[in-house]
């Protein structure tokens, strides 16, 4: 019985490859394509089980393309529930530039869920989460799933006795007004939540805390970029700064921070330290090519290091 089940979506085929210099309008050579299998909660439980923690992933998927997924998420050891669908999984590819390390990441919307198909995915969902701890649900919606959805997601969750995760955006992130354990939005997000700008650290504080005190969250973890993250409760508020780390790809590295969090909370670690975690993840993601799976040992780097060890 897995202790973290996550729901994608949107997932997708990742694929990632490098050339020497990107331009318009030339052809441009680029090495052999590397494949992973991505999507915002596919990788969340990608990083879990690197980091040793029972998880599952939930997901729609249909064609070569899915069945091809399937086969990388064996090789990444992460137990999954597939749900068949009509048409193709999407694919997104990513180029980076060896001159500059400039990273292009072309992302597609995605295939459009029927109204059965979507009631699968729930249904899956409530199945596998039946015992676990954690619920996440992370990434984009792909076309046909509104942004209520994800209300229909935290009442799974609730009934399957587990806290509720959420890491998503635009329509899905405004439409929670209530069930959710810990929302992670960006700054500007946050900005756009409460109406106003924030710049000073207790301004950000205290956006997060309106949250937490409307009970939308009863933890609100807002991602600062170069600044690190704060994470907020009723009672606390703790930040963590970035690790200076060579960014080799970007993708990834949020869905990795979640992770990292969920499993740090999921350890019973204090609120700085569950934080650490997420900042160590997602620092070593980083250094990983796409959305292959940061390593263990730079995990144990950087949180001994976000901790202050």
């Amino acid at each position: 019985m897995p202790d973290i089940v996550t729901l994608t979506m949107n997932p997708a085929l990742d694929v990632t490859t490098f050339t020497d210099k990107v331009v318009p309008t030339r052809k441009l050579r680029c090495d052999e394509p590397f494949y992973d299998a991505g999507g915002g909660g596919v990788n969340v439980a990608k990083v879990a089980r690197v980091l040793g923690a029972s998880a599952a992933a939930v997901y729609p998927a249909g064609g070569a393309r899915g069945e091809q997924m399937s086969g990388l998420l064996d090789d990444d050891d992460v137990e999954e529930h597939i749900v068949p669908i009509i048409d193709d999984t999407r694919e997104c590819f990513t180029a980076i530039d060896r001159g500059t390390g400039l990273e292009y990441r072309f992302v597609t919307p995605g295939p459009e869920l029927t109204a059965d198909e979507q009631e699968q995915c729930l249904a899956a969902l409530t199945k596998v989460a039946a015992g676990a701890q954690y619920v996440v649900a992370s990434g984009s919606f792909p076309p046909g799933v509104p942004g209520t959805f994800v209300r229909r997601i935290a009442d799974a969750a609730r009934d399957a006795g587990a806290r509720f995760v959420l890491d998503s955006s635009g329509d899905a992130l405004a439409s929670i007004d209530s069930g959710v354990f810990l929302v992670k939005p960006s700054l500007d997000e946050l900005c756009e939540w409460v109406g106003r700008e924030l710049s000073t650290d207790a301004e950000k504080t205290d956006a997060a805390r309106e949250l937490v005190d409307r009970g939308i969250a009863e933890v609100v973890v807002v991602s600062l970029g170069a600044d690190g993250a704060i994470m907020v409760t009723a009672d606390d508020a703790v930040q963590v700064p970035a690790l200076d780390v060579e960014v080799r790809s970007a993708v990834g590295a949020g869905d990795s921070m979640v992770a990292g969090l969920v499993v740090g909370l999921l350890q019973e670690r204090s609120l700085h330290d569950a934080l650490a975690l997420g900042i160590a993840c997602g620092s070593a993601a980083l250094l990983t090519a796409g959305s292959h799976v940061c390593r263990r040992e730079d995990i144990d780097r950087f949180d001994a290091l976000a901790r202050g060890l």
